[in-house]
């Protein structure tokens, strides 16, 4: 998870507000503890966020303090086949189809981060300097319910991103958010990060553009994980992983188009939540040298290079430790399937 994604959440979440969240609340928590697309959820109250966050950094420092050497595992042997390139190219097409495809049209601006093609519900984040623009879209069910969100926030002002109408709220002086109006299904919000001013705001607005989907995609970075290059990529993630007994690699391949950490964390959270099964399964038998397999399987994660890699970026790789820990301890901690985005 990014700093702008959390910063976001938190902002929609805000603890002070006593009207209904709509959900923030959760979608926080479950960034916090996860990095999973929604609906999962990690149902604690709101309230207990910071404390959340207090202890995923404690756990941080923790984990970095250990000898890895303890978690050594057996090498897995990987080798996923790329699925049909035309069937890939297709799959994220329609998946293009139901976002905004909303692009800036202004020097300078790059995608830094992209998540959810997949899901009825997505991001993407732009940057440019020191400040970011975060473009989320989110079924159109909703939009009555964070529009009357919004209303908490400050009066609407009339505004669109060519002939799509919506409206533009003020947080405070340089913090502002473009919701537009319900159309094709979803809505979308465009929110600003970093350092702004109404002026650039208004003028990056007037930049924004919608596009079809061979432009969006198109305009990705190359860094970004599309269905034909998932073959690929989850090889390179699991390259260190032990894999589970009877796991099934097709489900490493349908999470549509996302930035590496983000399809890094997808897969091994799979991953996680196959071994904590089978952790249960063998345990439920009386089968002590699976379980054993098992937690070895979980202790060693402190030493994947994906997990390793992605410290800096965002908390899910200590979140995944912490549940890791109490796996090879024998202990499987209440709620995991939330916690790893587990199906």
């Amino acid at each position: 998870m990014t700093d702008d994604r959390l910063d976001h959440l938190v902002r929609d979440a805000d603890p002070y507000r006593i009207h209904d969240l709509h959900g923030a609340d959760q979608e926080l928590l479950e960034e916090i503890m996860a990095v999973r697309k929604p609906p999962r959820r990690v149902l604690i109250p709101l309230a207990t966020a910071a404390a959340v966050l207090g202890v995923v950094g404690a756990a941080a420092v923790f984990v970095h303090q250990r000898d890895t050497t303890e978690y050594a595992a057996p090498l897995p042997n990987i080798s996923i086949a790329a699925p049909d390139a035309a069937d890939s190219y297709a799959f994220v097409l329609k998946a293009a189809e139901a976002n905004p495809r909303l692009l800036i049209d202004e020097p300078g601006w790059k995608i830094t981060s992209v998540y959810g093609f997949a899901d009825e519900s997505g991001d993407i984040f732009f940057a440019k300097g020191a400040s970011s623009l975060d473009i989320t879209w989110y079924p159109a069910k909703y939009y009555q319910s964070y529009y009357d969100d919004r209303l908490q926030v400050s009066k609407p002002e009339a505004a669109a991103i060519g002939d799509w109408p919506g409206d533009v709220f003020t947080y405070s002086a340089g913090d502002f958010a473009l919701m537009l109006h319900a159309r094709d299904g979803m809505f979308a919000e465009l929110r600003t990060g970093g350092t702004w001013t109404r002026a650039t705001f208004d003028a990056v607005v007037k930049n924004v553009e919608r596009v079809d989907s061979k432009a969006f995609l198109a305009a990705m970075p190359p860094e970004v994980v599309t269905p034909d290059k998932a073959a690929e990529a989850a090889n390179k993630v699991l390259a260190d992983v032990p894999m589970p007994p009877n796991f099934d690699t097709d489900a490493l391949l349908g999470f549509g188009t996302n930035d590496p950490y983000q399809f890094g964390a997808q897969v091994t959270g799979k991953v996680g939540c196959a071994w904590i099964a089978e952790w249960e399964r063998a345990d439920k038998a009386g089968d002590k040298a699976a379980r054993k397999r098992a937690e070895q399987a979980m202790r060693s994660s402190h030493n994947w290079k994906v997990l390793k890699s992605m410290v800096d970026e965002g908390d899910w790789a200590e979140s995944f430790w912490e549940v890791a820990d109490k796996v090879a301890k024998g202990k499987i901690p209440p709620a995991w399937q939330q916690g790893l985005g587990c199906d």
